[in-house]
């Protein structure tokens, strides 16, 4: 099996996701018009020192915090592969921001507080709560 830089990505998103733990942002009321930007610019938005993860031609990620909690922070060189890396990531479950060639990924309420700040579209991961092992 060939590993990709995404696959690489999104399993970072997974592992941070296991360990982010629950955030204590909740709803930030009004949206903003969605930012866009680099990652650092994102990133400064946000207030958040990003930890660069990933830096290839077609992702940058990083993971982040700021007092609203643990969360992950990509930007993507092209919509197509932005989609296609989201689709990928969301059976591991988590919450989702989604921007113009940028996600934030972390818990529910880390995203939500995000949101107020970044503007974007919240998306859901898949809900394995219901699976058992």
């Amino acid at each position: 099996m060939r590993v990709t830089r995404p696959m690489l990505a999104v399993t970072g998103v997974a592992a941070v996701l296991a360990l982010a733990g629950c955030g204590s942002g909740g709803d930030a009321g009004a949206v903003p018009p969605t930012a866009t930007g680099s990652l650092e610019s994102l990133a400064a938005e946000v207030k958040c020192a990003p930890d660069i993860q990933t830096d290839a031609d077609e992702i940058r990620q990083a993971l982040c915090k700021n007092r609203d909690g643990k969360f992950v922070l990509a930007t993507f060189a092209t919509d197509r592969g932005q989609r296609e890396w989201i689709n990928d990531a969301k059976d591991y479950g988590g919450y989702y921001l989604v921007g113009r060639k940028w996600v934030a990924v972390g818990e529910d309420g880390v995203v939500r507080a995000l949101r107020g700040r970044l503007g974007g579209d919240l998306e859901a991961g898949t809900d394995h709560s219901a699976h058992t092992g």
